[in-house]
């Protein structure tokens, strides 16, 4: 039988970019479906939030990204442009957000087209791999053809329908409170968290307690 469990995942956030070739990985190793389910980042969801965060956590997230990512061999810079817009000295987050409001909602239409998983590995190994002017050119055209998508079919497809591109990312974001926390990577396999690019190999330990087998 196999398996399958539910990942929240974020196009800002690094720690998400992180997971993502180890959860690829996973994918082609073990008989298990991984549900992609995009959601919008921290900074949109929760108002005001990077106006009340401690100042030790932006620093410090930087030191422990850079030190994961060499860790894994993965290249990594902070994505130019941020797929947020906002305002850095201030935390100040408008409401129109081009980027990310883009991203999230091509991340949900890979995944209605089964290619969830390459899009959001190819997807941000060009945000978070160093890429400047990620969103300029063929960057992105490229990226979902690496993925076996076309880029136009699906922002064709969002702007025949935007509304329920954004309920199902509101359906996304429900559900991952539902699951058990408001972090990305989140990985709920039959109602249990697992919360971070650092609890993968709990998860496998736990799905291989419920049976989980490697692809013959």
């Amino acid at each position: 039988m196999t398996l399958e469990f539910d990942l929240f995942w974020s196009f800002r956030s690094p720690y998400s970019y992180l997971a993502t070739p180890r959860l690829a990985a996973l994918q082609e190793e073990y008989d298990v479906k991984i549900n992609v389910r995009p959601v919008y980042p921290i900074a949109v969801r929760i108002k005001g939030f990077f106006k009340q965060v401690n100042p030790l956590w932006p620093p410090y997230l930087l030191k422990d990204t850079v030190r994961i990512a060499e860790m894994e061999g993965l290249p990594y810079a902070w994505p130019s442009p941020d797929p947020i817009v906002m305002d850095i000295k201030s935390g100040e987050v408008p409401e129109d957000q081009p980027y990310i409001s883009r991203l999230t909602r091509l991340g949900v239409a890979a995944a209605e087209k089964g290619r969830g998983m390459p899009f959001l590995y190819e997807v941000s190994q060009i945000i978070f791999g160093g890429v400047k002017g990620w969103n300029e050119g063929t960057h992105l055209q490229e990226a979902a053809a690496r993925a076996g998508l076309d880029l136009a079919e699906l922002d064709a497809l969002i702007e025949k329908d935007p509304d329920h591109y954004e309920k199902t990312i509101a359906e996304n974001e429900a559900a991952q409170k539902e699951g058990g926390h408001w972090g990305v990577p989140l990985m709920v396999f039959e109602g249990e968290p697992f919360f971070g690019q650092d609890r993968i190999s709990h998860l496998i330990w736990r799905m291989e307690q419920k049976g989980l087998k490697k692809r013959s």
